[in-house]
């Protein structure tokens, strides 16, 4: 992760790839905010500014006194917007500096292969 984001967009990185690696599938309950505060060294408070984006989003449900859950569907709405994100934003970064140093498609297939 970016040391240049900031603390709560990389904690929001985190936690979606618990998701999309299925760490915490559908229905499943998320480190309360404190015990991840703890785990990651961060402000609570930091912590629940990236849950807030999340619920915002509806990939995650809190449930009053019980906790916060990962949203049925929540996996394939997040690799969605993450696709799209990574399309729009990173992806015409990446061709640019390949460009820059001359690299075809071909040889990332080679590397990702060998």
């Amino acid at each position: 992760m970016s040391e240049e984001r900031p603390v709560y967009l990389r904690l929001r990185d985190r936690i979606a790839a618990m998701i999309l690696d299925g760490t915490v599938g559908d229905g499943d309950p998320l480190p309360s905010v404190r015990s991840l505060a703890a785990e990651c060294g961060a402000n609570p408070l930091t912590v629940a500014k990236a849950y807030q984006t999340f619920q915002e989003e509806g990939l995650v449900v809190v449930r009053r006194g019980v906790g916060m859950f990962v949203a049925i569907g929540a996996a394939d709405k997040l690799r969605t917007n993450e696709r799209d994100t990574f399309l729009k934003e990173r992806w015409p970064e990446i061709c640019a500096h390949m460009r820059r140093l001359g690299l075809q498609p071909e040889d990332l297939v080679e590397r990702a292969l060998a």
